[in-house]
């Protein structure tokens, strides 16, 4: 006997409150009619994602009639596409999903169609079909069973109970490698739809009133979240393209000002300068007069010169003298490079401390090590890795370095130094395979939840007397 069976009847009026919970929609008025065949849900920016063998759709759902600035994103298995008609006749072909529907603590399994239903008093019409053996419905009553309340939207607790819903994420890189690869195989293993689109055969159609992201020849859908894996080389133009994102309203793991600030090393030692974040001693300048003071601002030879724009360990030299490191300045000037001048941290011994940070903490840390001759640690470069402890001192200080840059995704580069942890530089696409492998931690994941954290509806914060009664009038079909 099936958990319905046994429950006690169930005695509905022709307007009740229900709950679909597993929307994340724990509060609607609905109208119950015997006389409609299918049920109804109002819903909004209805788009269908997913493989042809199990297709989804996402819609936004106003649970509270009259008020539209809350929106309460959903998604679920379509079961069906049917056409149907309206009681002023009108037909109209909508998908059909199926979820549990909850009244008094009783739940079953319902079918609803989706539809714009602005303007109707109710937005959900209970047809007969959802209408099991167990329910009575009489037309002369309303609210038999426990009343509800809107307000919930407006409480904290229904971000923390909103459901894990399905989510279309796109990735943004143009190189088929681990990351990459990683972020798809997880996202998928999650139940997401993960895209991975190539950033420069992205264009953009930028207007005040609907501002579009075009993807070879076609419009690119509502993504609920960016993953961006810009390569250095395309810095401007990937960064120009989020900021296209962030204006249609999409949540980007990591912002463009922070991987704009991230990638010029002079802004991003400025702005670790400015939140007082250790670094080593570090020099600037534009005319060849100023060469001897700048060594020895940097603290003197040995000492760093490095490009602005280098990466992967690329760009940057070690001048071991005072004559060396005056050939090198006079170099890079003679190529019009921008560059700094930097403190060698010698008792580092040609490692650093590579901390990912996700959110607001560290999920895993590695010792990086050059290769034999080398005192560049990077991995590209042949250098080596291990997992390593680090300390309160320098966990405090990886996070607050992602935070001056906004970075919910960062790798941060640590120096040890007999003055406490040196910031070498803030990453904002930091590579997933070393970290993974050296600390066999499932990172990739530890970055899917926090970005499932920050896509969950946002609760209404103000009171909702004026919409409750605005709910309250208006007609329904």
């Amino acid at each position: 006997m099936s958990t319905q069976d046994q429950a006690p009847k169930l005695k509905l009026g022709w307007e009740e409150w229900v709950s679909l919970p597993d929307l994340g929609l724990p509060a609607l008025r609905a109208k119950v009619d015997t006389g409609a065949r299918t049920s109804a849900l109002h819903a909004t920016e209805i788009e269908t994602f997913g493989p042809a063998n199990a297709p989804k759709v996402r819609f936004m759902v106003h649970p509270i009639p009259g008020q539209y600035d809350l929106e309460i994103p959903c998604s679920a298995l379509i079961t069906d596409r049917r056409e149907v008609t309206s009681s002023n006749g009108e037909s109209e072909l909508r998908f059909v999903i199926r979820t549990p529907l909850q009244v008094d603590g009783q739940s079953w399994p319902v079918e609803i169609t989706l539809t714009d239903r602005r303007g109707m008093a109710k937005h959900m019409l209970l047809g007969r079909q959802a209408l099991t053996e167990n329910v009575t419905v009489v037309p002369g009553e309303r609210m038999c069973q426990p009343e509800l309340d809107y307000s919930v939207y407006a409480s904290a607790a229904i971000r923390k109970a909103a459901p894990n819903r399905a989510l279309r994420i796109a990735v943004l890189s143009r190189e088929d490698n681990y990351s990459t690869r990683r972020l798809v195989e997880e996202g998928e293993k999650r139940g997401h739809t993960v895209e991975v689109i190539n950033t420069t055969r992205c264009y953009m159609a930028i207007n005040a009133l609907a501002p579009e992201i075009h993807y070879d020849g076609n419009r690119l859908p509502r993504y609920d979240a960016v993953i961006p894996r810009i390569g250095a080389s395309v810095t401007q133009y990937g960064t120009a393209l989020l900021r296209q994102f962030e204006t249609l309203g999409t949540y980007c793991v990591n912002g463009s000002a922070g991987i704009t600030a991230s990638r010029d090393k002079l802004h991003a030692h400025q702005m670790l300068a400015r939140q007082k974040i250790g670094m080593p001693s570090t020099a600037f300048a534009a005319s060849p007069k100023d060469t001897a003071n700048l060594i020895g601002i940097a603290g003197g030879a040995p000492l760093i010169v490095k490009l602005l724009e280098s990466t992967q360990g690329k760009g940057v030299v070690l001048a071991e003298t005072k004559k060396a490191a005056e050939s090198v300045i006079t170099a890079f000037r003679g190529l019009q490079a921008n560059f700094l001048v930097q403190q060698f941290v010698k008792e580092a011994a040609g490692e650093d401390i590579r901390c990912f940070v996700v959110g607001a903490r560290v999920v895993a840390a590695m010792k990086r090590s050059g290769a034999e001759g080398d005192f560049r640690s990077n991995l590209h470069l042949g250098g080596s890795a291990e997992a390593v402890r680090i300390t309160k001192e320098e966990r405090s200080t990886a996070v607050r370095a992602a935070k001056a840059f906004h970075l919910n995704v960062a790798g941060v580069d640590l120096l040890r130094s007999d003055t406490g942890p040196k910031v070498l530089e803030v990453n904002s696409s930091p590579g997933l395979e070393g970290i993974e492998k050296t600390s066999d931690k499932n990172i990739a994941a530890l970055i899917y939840a926090e970005i499932e954290n920050h896509v969950r509806p946002t609760p209404l914060r103000r009171k909702l007397a004026k919409t409750r009664s605005a709910a309250d009038s208006g007609s329904d079909t």
